[in-house]
Formats: structure tokens, sequence, C-alpha cells
């Protein structure tokens, strides 16, 4: 809801010529009626009704039934104030009003709710509003291990969803793995045959427009392999099997470290297999819903961040739950994922590294 705060600017603080701050504002109510916590979004998307808040909130509230929760709105979930600081304090759990707009082939509303559920160790309960229009839609109850949502697609009633999931205690973090034990480790992948030759040599890069952002690509080179593509000294890895001898669908390997500029300011570092759009290596990048490739594979980054949110999102909107195994004290993060369900559309490590943010 919007919310109005009078103000004056004889403080020395600034305070609009009506003599008003408006907030976009998350309520929360007891079942009693009781209004137990009210928080202003911090972090505004081209929101010219609101102000943002002067002094950073960190909003929390108890319940009787599941202990402390947290609440962000929508473009706080990229930023570290307040969200990532409230993790950091201990926050586990986590309240997600959102009108986010679609945005594949990284940040699907679903995907990235889960990717943040997965890579902050917390349960998410995100609801978003629904317009085609706007191309917003995807809502959800998410845990590391765990996520019951729905994505309605183009055509499907405008009509709500009620999603109610019975959750875990959550757990501490999974304990590193050196990554000579990763592939021992992860089920399916002790029998994959790689068909590299000896004369074998790296598929040449290329750089394609991935969401605004110049991405290094190599496209991946046949049914089974390992390749490795560089944005400068941040650098992506990956050991892939087809499940599907005939493929004709085009993947390639993408890798972008620098800061995103359009529709906001902010840091990344970022490693991800995506679908093409088509045979055309220029089309890897562009939004993708449909794909009937489906693999097992191991996505691994260097980050300078341990900010690191991981997701694999297969054809029409379907979540896979990766296996996240922190793999290196000096920043190496890994997923490994077989057995997919659905082609896959992307699988993305998505770092952001919040001490680069321009200010």
């Amino acid at each position: 809801m919007g919310s109005v705060q009078p103000c004056s600017g004889d403080s020395g603080s600034p305070c609009p010529p009506d003599g008003h701050w408006h907030f976009n504002t998350n309520v929360v109510y007891r079942n009693d009626g009781l209004l137990v916590a009210r928080y202003h979004k911090q972090n505004l998307y081209f929101e010219e009704a609101f102000d943002t808040p002067q002094h950073m909130e960190m909003v929390t509230f108890d319940t009787p039934f599941a202990g402390r929760f947290g609440l962000i709105t929508c473009f706080d979930i990229l930023f570290q104030q307040p969200t990532v600081s409230m993790v950091e304090k201990g926050v586990r759990q986590f309240i997600f009003p959102t009108a986010w707009m679609n945005q594949l082939p990284l940040l699907d509303a679903i995907q990235f709710q889960q990717a943040f559920s997965v890579g902050a160790n917390v349960t998410l309960l995100a609801a978003n509003i629904r317009s085609d229009e706007l191309i917003m839609t995807g809502s959800g109850i998410y845990s590391p291990s765990s996520a019951m949502y729905h994505h309605a697609q183009r055509g499907d009633p405008e009509e709500g969803w009620l999603v109610v999931a019975t959750l875990r205690p959550l757990e501490p973090l999974p304990d590193t793995l050196p990554v000579s034990q990763v592939m021992h480790k992860e089920q399916g992948y002790t029998e994959v045959r790689w068909y590299l030759s000896e004369g074998w040599r790296a598929p040449p890069s290329f750089t394609s427009c991935m969401m605004h952002d110049p991405f290094t690509f190599v496209l991946l080179p046949g049914p089974g392999g390992q390749l490795s593509v560089c944005d400068g000294s941040f650098c992506c890895w990956l050991q892939y099997q087809y499940m599907d001898s005939n493929f004709t669908e085009v993947y390639a390997l993408g890798a972008f470290a620098g800061t995103h500029t359009v529709n906001g300011h902010y840091s990344l570092q970022v490693c991800a297999l995506v679908k093409c759009a088509g045979a055309d290596a220029h089309s890897c990048g562009q939004e993708v819903v449909e794909a009937q490739t489906k693999m097992d594979f191991v996505l691994e980054g260097t980050f300078n961040t341990k900010h690191v949110y991981p997701s694999v999102l297969s054809s029409h909107y379907t979540l896979e739950q990766p296996t996240l195994l922190h793999t290196s004290a000096h920043g190496t993060v890994t997923i490994a994922h077989s057995h997919m369900r659905a082609g896959l559309i992307t699988a993305v490590l998505y770092g952001r590294t919040y001490h680069m943010d321009p200010h």
C-alpha cells in the first residue's frame, strides 16, 4: 500500500514541497487485527509516486508458529540493503510482495525467487502481482531444498492462486567440498562418457548481449564434454552430457563481470548456461520459453563475492532443484544437476558483487 508521513525541513533533511513523504509500504497485521510491522521500500524501481526513505529500515516481526520474519519488497531483493544485511543478522524467513516483470533468461520471477532462497539459505514467501500486459506473474514458497510455486502463462485466466506449503526447519549451509570430489559425490556422473577427441580444440568465444549486458559466450561443441569461458579474469567452467544424442538445439556457456546499467545500476558476476533462440550464435542470450534438450551438468565459477544465487529453469517456466556446492574458500561456487524433468532453458550462477555497486 502507499503511506503518507508528514515531514519538515527544519531538521536539515530534505522534505518534499507538500510537506509529506510518500512511501511504498508493507504492513503486517496479527490475526486479531493489530498492526505489528510496517516497512518502507528502500530500493525503488521507476516509482515516481514514492520517496526513498532517508534512513534504511530493517523491519522484522515475530510469530508464535514460525519465529521471526523479515520484510522486503520487489527490487530490494537484488541489493545488500536491507535484504542481505538482515540475512547476516540471522533473519532466515522473508515476506516478499512484488510487482516483478519477468526477464528471461536470467531473472524470471520464480527463477530468482528460488535462486535467492537457495543462495542465501533462507525461506522466501513471494507474492507477485498478476499482469499479462506488464509480463508480471509467478509466486511461490521456497526453501533451499523445495519450491512450491505457480507461474501462469499468457492466455491463462487472470485469477488468484493460493499457494500452501509445509516446510522443514532450515539446515545450515552444506560443508564445502574440494572440486575433485564433486563428480563423485553427485549421483549420475560416474557413468558419464565424455566425447572429447585427442585433437579437440576449445570453441571460439564471441560476444552477445543478454539482458543488456555484453556476455562472452562459447557454444557447446557436442553432446558431451567440458569447456570454459572468461570475461576478463572472471571465468566459468562447465561439464555436461546430453541425455539424447539426437540433439538439434544450440546451447552456449556465457560469462559476464561488470556493472549492469539498464533499469538499475548494480555489479554482477554471472555464469550462465543458456539455450540459444536459434542456430545463429548471436541469438544466444535472447528470451527462450521452450526447450527439449535435457542434460546432466556441473556448472562452476570463481567469484570474488560469497553472494551467489543459483537457479535451473526448464521449459515452460518449470523450476529444477539444483544441488549447490560451495567448493572452495577462495570463491569457487558450483551447482550440479541431473535427471531433468524438462528441456533446459537456463542454468545460472548469479553473483552479486555488492561491494562494487556504484553509489
